[in-house]
């Protein structure tokens, strides 16, 4: 079978409902997979006036907040087994709102800590089928962000997380990598994409001289959960056009 064809396999994107994860989750629906996503609004329609355009043709939507761990502790799944698990929840606050605790903290919770909690909501899914995790992190996972300690923390936690639970999870088959996207067009990066002289700033240190988009930040994820990478666990992949090169 082509190691890209997901035909028969059920795949869950967290934080699929927008922006990288949206991308990420039609990669996956494009190359046959069944496909689920959820996130914080009621249902797929809410998110139609989005500036980053997602798209939910073809896969199942339904509504969960992962930051609270009895929600995660408590969700009945729209599905019976699961091959790969993508985690693409994310929190970013400007004007140094991280600054204050309980922002940092609320930061942690969704960025850092929800990430384990959907981990282990379905560790024994992933068992069964000998699946793949999959943790979106960033290009901030390996260096600081100016204003953002939260994001900037959680971020590089996510690296060490990737290579713990690949270890702990190596002899029960579940491999567990991540992605570490760098400047991407989503409603995150807004700040800097709509700004049209923070934007021209930000190609003079991309050596491809671009941003990447959320599908080709798909096209990384759908690699490491296939069978193309069947001896890669415990790797976050940066995927930021060389950015990190300098």
């Amino acid at each position: 079978m082509n190691a890209i064809n997901f035909s028969g396999k059920n795949v869950l994107v967290v934080g699929g409902s927008s922006g990288i994860g949206n991308g990420i989750a039609r990669v996956f629906r494009d190359h046959g997979a069944t496909v689920f996503v959820c996130g914080t609004r009621a249902s797929a329609a809410d998110y139609k006036s989005d500036e980053d355009g997602s798209d939910f043709t073809g896969m199942t939507y339904f509504q969960w907040d992962v930051s609270d761990d009895t929600t995660v502790e408590n969700l009945t799944p729209p599905f019976a087994s699961l091959d790969v698990l993508v985690l693409s929840q994310g929190l970013v606050m400007y004007k140094r709102a991280e600054f204050q605790m309980p922002n940092f903290r609320h930061v942690l919770d969704v960025n850092l800590m929800s990430v384990m909690s959907c981990c282990m909501k379905f560790h024994d899914m992933l068992v069964a089928t000998k699946g793949s995790v999959v943790i979106v992190g960033s290009s901030a996972s390996f260096y600081s962000v100016f204003g953002n300690p939260a994001y900037s923390a959680s971020k590089g936690a996510l690296v060490t997380l990737t290579k713990t639970l690949a270890e702990a999870w190596a002899p029960e088959g579940i491999r567990v990598n991540g992605i570490a996207p760098g400047l991407v067009a989503t409603k995150i990066t807004k700040v800097t994409w709509d700004h049209p002289r923070r934007y021209e700033e930000s190609l003079k240190e991309i050596p491809l001289h671009r941003w990447g988009t959320p599908e080709e930040m798909g096209g990384v994820t759908l690699f490491l959960a296939s069978s193309l990478s069947a001896y890669v666990t415990g790797q976050m992949i940066l995927v930021d056009g060389g950015k990190g090169l300098a």
